[in-house]
């Protein structure tokens, strides 16, 4: 039984680990989303105080055509984790599935224990 309880604990530990990465994929994509929001609204802010909104324009404002880079970056990046979360959600919910199977196994063997542990006084 020390055994079961030990892999008890290790399917909880990595059923915690799988729920700690879909949070900080979450959060990543969460942050990545509201510095490209940001991004929008200085590109915005740049063109507006630059006159011109072409960036194939020859005077088109360096700052904005570098923040729109950046902001592209940041959402293939979030496309990418968006991938990543899939998969990680994936990885939670078969761990959760496992730490289910030895819980049951764990509670069957002890609800097979209790009558022998009673015929064994009588």
């Amino acid at each position: 039984m020390k055994s079961r309880d030990t892999l008890i604990r290790l399917k909880r530990f990595q059923l915690e680990e799988r729920r700690r990465r879909v949070r900080q994929i979450e959060l990543m994509v969460a942050e990545f989303v509201r510095i490209s929001g940001e991004l929008d609204r200085e590109i915005a802010t740049e063109e507006k105080r630059a006159g011109i909104s072409d960036p194939r324009h020859f005077a088109y404002p360096t700052y904005a055509r570098a923040a729109s880079a950046r902001r592209d970056n940041l959402k293939s990046s979030v496309a990418e984790l968006a991938a990543q979360l899939e998969e990680a959600k994936a990885a939670e919910l078969e761990a959760q599935a496992e730490l289910v199977k030895v819980e049951a196994l764990e509670s069957r063997d002890k609800a097979n224990e209790r009558p022998v542990d009673v015929s064994a006084r009588a």
